[in-house]
């Protein structure tokens, strides 16, 4: 059950998730446990008393016989906390840990609902049947074992309170958005009121104007019905002056008015303010989001001996650009061939990465992670059976995903920093508009098996329009 320090150090803990029985996670654990496990070490080795004397004993006859046996001390010491009984679930609880921080999965699947209190309790109750029916939880050493339980509880408290964390601004933001939505439907419901009571009011004022002319109306015909009696043809002539008949009082055109009022542009206005107040609080929580994920960056370099011949790599292996010169190079089995694309040196078989790259000032880009033993040579298709998770720009502002199928991408703000995020256990990939804070796209439910390589593709130079460089940028958490 021992582990090396060196074989668990590099985003992993190979082997220890077969202990509780679940296949998510034998090959998948994460780098927290390896971080947080040195913190345990240096504790025991800070105690000194796993060990007999002897054990700690210098030679004094040389500087590197010295250096030898501090090493060996600390191998022994290494050794004695990846073997102990509690180490694979120290290795959980650091697993649980971390995930508390990230969404919570579909439940009714392998590795569902992994945040979940009831999920955790479950798997720490499989743990222990387990374990038991294999060795003893505790080792002969009652100071190595209250190492392991101290950090045991402190690790159970984090996870907790990132868990805790992340309720409370999702229920933030959800009760945002409630509120949000409670006081469009109150505003909404207010403006229909206040329009129509003005239209009552209006309609009120209408009635009144109309009865007044009916009134007037009705008095003038009855002074013409009189005088239409009358046989003093004289006496009637005089009186149909009187009455200015060939001027008649003023009337309203009615049939223009309407008391009908319009609510279509009340109602749009109302969801329009609701859409803004939503993209406000999507945008705290995409920058949240980032934020998060910034957490895993690591430091990628180019790798020159994957790179097309047509591609210049700064000496730094931070920037790239396509040249219309075609080197001769070896064409060993990971360069590309036909596609001016070149993976990073680093590759990823666990846990979480983050990285950012500048694509400023360019008309055409490719950019995603590359399983290792996709086909690197000829025709390529990129989509995820392929083994692409990949994003590209072209003809300077159409953007798609080359997922199964394809999806064009509709962009807000044409992005001049690209994060690209992997989480290797949720088979996620996702892409940031850094700047913007918002997601371009995801690649979810990917089921990941082998080694990942970040690639990067610039384009062709196309006569100067897109030489500007793919540039690795250093994660400047804001």
């Amino acid at each position: 059950m021992a582990q090396r320090y060196e074989d668990l150090a590099h985003y992993g803990l190979e082997g220890v998730g077969g202990v509780y029985g679940d296949p998510h996670h034998h090959h998948h654990h994460h780098a927290a446990a390896a971080r947080s496990l040195q913190a345990v070490h240096l504790a025991a080795a800070a105690a000194a008393g796993p060990y007999p004397p002897h054990q700690y004993a210098q030679s004094t006859h040389s500087s590197g016989s010295m250096a030898a046996t501090a090493g060996d001390a600390v191998k022994r010491d290494k050794d004695a906390i990846y073997g102990h009984p509690l180490f694979p679930l120290l290795a959980l609880i650091f697993e649980k840990c971390e995930l508390a921080t990230c969404t919570p999965r579909e439940s009714g699947v392998a590795g569902g609902d992994v945040c979940s209190s009831d999920s955790f309790n479950e798997d720490i109750a499989v743990f222990s049947k387990q374990i038991r029916s294999e060795r003893p939880l505790f080792s002969s050493n009652p100071e190595l074992d209250n190492l392991m339980i101290q950090e045991i509880k402190q690790s159970v408290d984090l996870s907790k309170e990132n868990a805790d964390r992340m309720t409370a601004e999702g229920v933030q933001i959800f009760t945002a958005l409630k509120e949000s939505v409670e006081r469009g439907q109150t505003n909404l419901t207010n403006s229909i009121k206040e329009k129509q009571k003005a239209t009552e009011k209006q309609a009120e004022t209408f009635i009144k104007q109309l009865e007044q002319e009916i009134s007037e109306l009705k008095k003038r015909r009855t002074e013409v019905d009189q005088f239409s009696h009358s046989e003093d043809h004289m006496h009637l002539l005089q009186s149909v002056q009187s009455l200015k008949i060939h001027h008649p009082p003023p009337t309203k055109n009615w049939t223009d008015v309407s008391a009908c009022p319009f609510y279509e542009g009340t109602l749009v206005a109302a969801l329009t303010q609701m859409e803004e107040t939503l993209s406000t609080e999507m945008r705290k929580l995409l920058e949240a989001e980032i934020k998060r994920v910034q957490q895993y960056a690591v430091d990628v370099t180019l790798d020159p001996h994957t790179a097309n011949p047509s591609l210049i790599l700064s000496a730094d292996g931070k920037r790239v650009y396509h040249s219309d010169v075609t080197k001769t190079l070896p064409d060993n089995p990971e360069r590309f061939s036909s596609h001016a694309w070149v993976s990073g040196k680093q590759s990823f078989s666990s846990s979480r990465f983050y990285c950012e790259v500048q694509v400023k000032g360019k008309t055409i880009w490719t950019l995603g992670v590359i399983r290792e033993s996709s086909r690197r040579k000829g025709e390529i298709t990129q989509s995820p059976k392929k083994g692409y998770w990949s994003i590209w720009k072209r003809n300077g502002n159409r953007y798609k995903a080359l997922d199964d199928p394809s999806v064009h991408l509709s962009l807000q703000s044409q992005p001049q920093k690209v994060g690209v995020f992997v989480d290797y256990e949720e088979g996620l990939v996702s892409f940031y508009d850094v700047d913007a804070a918002a997601l371009i796209y995801s690649f979810t439910g990917c089921s990941f098996t082998e080694k990942l390589y970040p690639f990067f593709g610039p384009g062709l130079n196309e006569g100067g329009r897109n030489s500007a460089p793919l540039i690795l940028s250093p994660v400047r958490v804001k």
